[in-house]
C-alpha cells in the first residue's frame, strides 16, 4: 500500500490575517502568528485588551466588566481577525463577545438542560446511550461560545492541566462496559492538548477490544486552524476509524486557514462532520444556512447536525423557535445537494435525548395512495402505498 505523500508544513496565511496581525500584533513575525502556542498565549480576555480592537458596544462593556460574571470570554487572535470590529451585530462577533442577556434567566432554562451530570457513572464519563459514552477530557477552550451548553463546567483557571485520574478512571470505565462501541472525546475542546498527550489518550482507547470508533468534538480548526499540524494529522491517522465533530457557527469562519486545516485532516483519511447551533440573528436564515453547507463541502467537511439550541441559563436572546429550524430545512432538501441538508435535531431537555424534526410531505390517504406536496409546495402527488 503506498504512503500518501508528506503534508506541507507551510501553513496559509490570509490578506486579512496578516493585515490583523499588522495592526494588532506588530510586533509578532508571520511564523510567531502560525504557531499555534502562541495563539494560545495571546488570547483576548481581558476588557481593556478587547477595547483595543473592538468598538465596545454599552451592552458589550457592561457584560464585560459584570461583577461576579462566571462564563469568561476567550478569543484567539486569529478568530478575532475573523470579527467585525465595529457592528455589535454582526454574527460572529455576538457569538463571542456577552450582553447583559447572558445573565437573565428565563422559562424552562437550567445550568445542565441535558441533564448529562446526572448521567454521568464516574467524573468526565457522561453515558446516556446504550452504546456510546461521551468523554468530557478538558473544561477549557481558546475560544468560549457564549451558548455553549457546558458553560457550567468549562473556563475554568486549569488550562492545559489534566486530570490523569480521571482520564484513568474514564478509561476504566469504558473498558468495563462492554456495550460501549463509540467514544466522543470532548470536553472543552480536547485538540489543546499537545500531540503526546493525546497519543497517549488515543492510544489506550483504541486498544480496548469493543471500541469500535472514536470521535473528537472541536471547534479548533476553525478557531485555532494553526494547531492543524501535519505532525497532529499523522498521529491521528494512526488510530482509525478516527471522526471529527467539527463545531461550525457561519460561513465567515470558512477562510484559507480554517480549509487548510480541514483538508489536512481529510487527507489524513478522518472523516469531519459538521454541527451547527441554530442562533438567531447569528445564521437562523435559509440562504446562510445553504451557504455554509456549500462551503464546508468544498472544503471536504459532510453536514451533519443543524441543532437547536439547548436552554442554557441565559440563552433565550440566541434561542430561535423549533418551526425555524424545520423551515430553513425545508428551504434546502430538494432545493440543492442532498449531501448539503443536515439534520435537524432537538436534543430533549432532561436526558431525553436527541431526536430528528423534518418537514411534513404527507398530506393523507386515498385508498392505496399516499397524498404528497413535493418540496416545491405543489400538490396532488401520489405514492402507491397498499393498506395490509
Amino acid at each position: 500500500m503506498t504512503r500518501p505523500e508528506p503534508q506541507s508544513e507551510q501553513f496559509a496565511i490570509s490578506d486579512r490575517s496578516q493585515q490583523f496581525r499588522q495592526s494588532f500584533f506588530p510586533s509578532a513575525s508571520a511564523e510567531d502568528w502560525c504557531d499555534w502556542r502562541w495563539q494560545l498565549r495571546h488570547r483576548l480576555r481581558e476588557t481593556e485588551d478587547l477595547a483595543k480592537i473592538f468598538e465596545l458596544s454599552p451592552a458589550e462593556h457592561q457584560a464585560l466588566t459584570q461583577p461576579g460574571r462566571a462564563f469568561p470570554v476567550s478569543i484567539t487572535p486569529y478568530y478575532a481577525s475573523l470579527l467585525d470590529r465595529s457592528d455589535p451585530l454582526s454574527p460572529l462577533r455576538r457569538t463571542m463577545l456577552p450582553v447583559p442577556d447572558e445573565f437573565v434567566a428565563s422559562h424552562g432554562e437550567m445550568s445542565d438542560p441535558l441533564a448529562e451530570d446526572r448521567h454521568s457513572p464516574v467524573p468526565g464519563i457522561v453515558h446516556r446511550y446504550p452504546d456510546r459514552v461521551l468523554f468530557l477530557v478538558t473544561d477549557f477552550c481558546p475560544v468560549y461560545c457564549r451558548y455553549c451548553t457546558r458553560s457550567r463546567l468549562v473556563g475554568g483557571n486549569a488550562e492545559f492541566d489534566i486530570n490523569l485520574e480521571q482520564w484513568r478512571r474514564g478509561i476504566d470505565y469504558i473498558a468495563a462496559t462492554k456495550s460501549v462501541r463509540d467514544v466522543l472525546v470532548s470536553g472543552g475542546d480536547p485538540l489543546i492538548y499537545s500531540d503526546e498527550r493525546l497519543d497517549w489518550l488515543l492510544q489506550r482507547l483504541h486498544a480496548i477490544p469493543h471500541v469500535d470508533m472514536i470521535r473528537i468534538g472541536t471547534k479548533i480548526p476553525l478557531a485555532m486552524p494553526q494547531r492543524v499540524t501535519p505532525a497532529l494529522c499523522e498521529m491521528l491517522r494512526r488510530y482509525h476509524p478516527l471522526y471529527v465533530s467539527l463545531h461550525v457557527t457561519h460561513p465567515h469562519e470558512i477562510t484559507p486557514e480554517s480549509a487548510q486545516a480541514c483538508e489536512r485532516l481529510a487527507d489524513a483519511g478522518i472523516p469531519i462532520g459538521s454541527q451547527t447551533v441554530l442562533l438567531k440573528g447569528v445564521n437562523d436564515d435559509p440562504e446562510i444556512v445553504r451557504r455554509l453547507m456549500h462551503e464546508l463541502l468544498k472544503i471536504r467537511v459532510r453536514p451533519y447536525y443543524l441543532l437547536q439550541c439547548d436552554p442554557i441559563t441565559g440563552s433565550a436572546h440566541f434561542r430561535t423557535r423549533v418551526d425555524s429550524g424545520v423551515e430553513i430545512i425545508g428551504q434546502l432538501r430538494g432545493h440543492t445537494s442532498g449531501y448539503a441538508v443536515p439534520h435537524f435535531i432537538v436534543d430533549t431537555p432532561g436526558g431525553g435525548g436527541k431526536f430528528s424534526l423534518v418537514p411534513d410531505h404527507i398530506d393523507g390517504r386515498d385508498g392505496d395512495d399516499l397524498l404528497i406536496t413535493n418540496y416545491e409546495g405543489r400538490t396532488g402527488f401520489r405514492y402507491p402505498d397498499p393498506v395490509g
